[in-house]
């Protein structure tokens, strides 16, 4: 009996005799959203140090998207703390089964997947398909697009989502300018072409802090004379002003009918200024001409989007110029964008 003890003791230690890493769970979220950025950090023990040659291997999980595959980590004594990144994809989902190994010398520690709670939302209309801890707008630009429609773009940070993820419903065009997409701290320029009846444009997200759907407010203020959210691309603009020309003309006309009555001749100068203004903003705008097969962007902007390519060598009114671009209006009435490399040389 004792030599059978004897003999189970030394099986026992010889299977733990090379066991070098001891693993397990430190944080699993409870409750996942449906298309939620989450994190799972895991609390292990290196008997031999050698911390920086730990390696994971992630097999046999459902429902989720693996973000990260190095771990955030931080130490604290003789514990490692390795926060890895998910996303959940599906309304059922499993961690993934963790393996972690030094080297070939030292046995594995093995972690089996977790099974997760997961909640599907049921977003209204103006979702904007985005869920994160926060989402904040940074700026925000309206200018006229054509006829029937404006274009505004807007600037946010968010954080914990994937914010190129981000769409709305019931717009006639739409996409993303630039984007940073680290998902701890992401951040979007985007557009949206609206109807000109809009006075605001509303939409949703879900605040996993505050579990709930959070609403953004963009007031719907044309702007002629920008059309970005970044200060360096702001246009000279030398669109027309009819209105502004016909009061400025009309304060002229009583100041040289007030100044003639009065026989005060030598004000009749300061009557230039504003005559001079009125030139001024009724010449018409110059023409260009853009050469064949040219980028028509819909903002300026490198790798901006382009929305029309031309055809042939068109000769375009020029609305106003930032940088390497130049506004240009089409013959169809909407505003674009072209290089400088794309106008013809004289």
């Amino acid at each position: 009996m004792i030599k059978l003890l004897l003999l189970t003791l030394l099986f026992t230690l010889s299977l733990f005799a090379n066991k070098v890493l001891y693993s397990s769970y430190k944080e699993v979220p409870k409750r996942v959203v449906k298309g939620e950025v989450f994190s799972v950090t895991l609390k292990t023990l290196s008997t031999i140090g050698q911390e920086q040659n730990i390696k994971y291997t992630f097999k046999n999980y459902s429902g989720l998207q693996i973000l990260t595959k190095t771990p955030q980590r931080t130490k604290h004594g003789k514990y490692l703390f390795d926060k890895f990144y998910f996303l959940s994809t599906r309304t059922t989902a499993k961690l993934p089964d963790i393996t972690l190994s030094i080297n070939s010398l030292y046995d594995r520690s093995y972690l089996r997947g977790k099974r997760l709670n997961v909640i599907s939302l049921n977003p209204k209309e103006n979702f904007s398909n985005i869920i994160a801890k926060s989402l904040e707008l940074v700026d925000a630009r309206t200018t006229s697009y054509d006829n029937q429609h404006n274009i505004l773009v807007f600037v946010a940070k968010a954080k914990n989502t994937i914010i190129k993820n981000m769409h709305f419903k019931n717009v006639f065009k739409q996409g993303i300018e630039s984007s940073k997409n680290s998902f701890s701290n992401a951040r979007i320029t985007y557009f949206v072409i609206i109807d000109k009846n809009m006075e605001k444009f509303s939409f949703s997200y879900f605040n996993l802090l505050k579990n709930r759907f959070s609403i953004i407010d963009i007031p719907i203020v044309v702007d002629d004379d920008s059309v970005t959210t970044q200060s360096d691309l702001k246009p000279k603009s030398q669109s027309h002003d009819k209105i502004k020309a016909i009061i400025i003309a009309i304060v002229a006309l009583i100041l040289v009918i007030f100044l003639i009555i009065k026989k005060k001749y030598i004000y009749i100068i300061f009557v230039t200024i504003p005559l001079a203004y009125i030139i001024y903003i009724i010449v018409p705008s110059k023409e260009i001409c853009i050469k064949e097969g040219s980028k028509i962007y819909l903002l300026p902007m490198e790798n901006g989007t382009i929305f029309e390519r031309t055809t042939k060598e068109y000769h375009l009114l020029q609305e106003g110029n930032v940088k390497k671009f130049v506004k240009v209006k089409l013959h169809n009435e909407k505003i674009g964008w072209v290089k400088n490399e794309d106008i013809c040389s004289n």
